[in-house]
């Protein structure tokens, strides 16, 4: 062969890369998908989804109760008992009230005392006195009997005795300075105040807000309890009784706006020892 000829043959034939093959080096193999490739709406599934009921039924916290006028409230019914409250938000008038806020704002000799909880002692956010015919135990706080009640005292305690038809023995007094004084959750069941014992509370002053919550069936989990809400107004009388500290808890909350001073008693009925 001409050796130019085979020259060209080299390079035009069986030497040269063949132009109608294509390259499959890019090409996807078969059944592998792109990465980014997700599920169709049209391809099948595995997956069931089933509903199940949850194994206890969800709780909602039922609504507020908030009492502000003047009657008689049976806040919970259970093998103790009623609780009940009695509310009277206008059992002094008010210039009446006027002066005996005056009188035991200037008059009682208020301290701040120290509670004990979990063994650790701390100042109570509040100031108070006591006076009664017996010696009195809360929170680690040790009141000794009374040999002379303050005067506006007794004449009060006289008074409600004639309304109400019972008999006090004792008063607990509280001076909240401003919003931020209060009294934590708690219920008044020592056992020198005797089974189910009856409150008469009055109030003085700046308008707070008394809170009670319904105790757990078991369990201290209170997120779904009920709750009770009265704003002691100046002058107001509020009594507690039957099951109400045996089944439920209460509270004067710490507010967060100017609060003006309130001064609140708690006659009651210390038992001896």
């Amino acid at each position: 062969m001409n050796p130019e000829r085979k020259k060209r043959s080299r390079v035009q034939g069986g030497w040269a890369a063949p132009t109608n093959v294509r390259s499959d080096r890019n090409k996807p193999k078969a059944g592998v998908s792109p990465a980014w490739t997700g599920k169709t709406v049209d391809q099948p599934t595995e997956k069931k989804f089933v509903f199940e009921e949850p194994d206890e039924e969800l709780k909602e916290r039922p609504a507020e109760l908030v009492i502000t006028k003047t009657g008689v409230y049976d806040i919970s019914t259970e093998p103790s008992g009623v609780s009940r409250l009695r509310y009277f938000p206008e059992f002094i008038g008010s210039q009446e009230a006027n002066e005996l806020y005056d009188r035991l704002f200037h008059d009682l000799p208020w301290r701040q005392r120290s509670d004990m909880k979990d063994g650790v002692s701390y100042l109570q956010p509040r100031l108070t006195t006591w006076y009664g015919d017996l010696s009195y135990s809360y929170s680690g706080v040790t009141h000794e009997a009374t040999l002379e009640w303050d005067p506006t005292l007794h004449m009060l305690r006289e008074r409600l005795e004639s309304v109400l038809g019972l008999q006090f023995n004792s008063v607990l007094t509280n001076l909240y300075r401003d919003g931020h004084e209060h009294v934590p959750w708690h219920c008044d069941d020592e056992r020198s105040l005797g089974p189910q014992p009856t409150i008469a509370s009055l109030s003085f002053g700046d308008t707070r807000n008394f809170e009670l919550r319904k105790k757990p069936e078991t369990g201290d989990d209170y997120s779904h309890s009920e709750h009770v809400r009265i704003p002691l107004t100046h002058g107001s009388l509020l009594i507690m009784e039957g099951s109400v500290q045996d089944d439920w808890q209460h509270r004067i909350p710490r507010e967060y706006h100017d609060r003006d001073p309130r001064i609140n008693l708690t006659y009651r009925v210390i038992l001896p020892e």
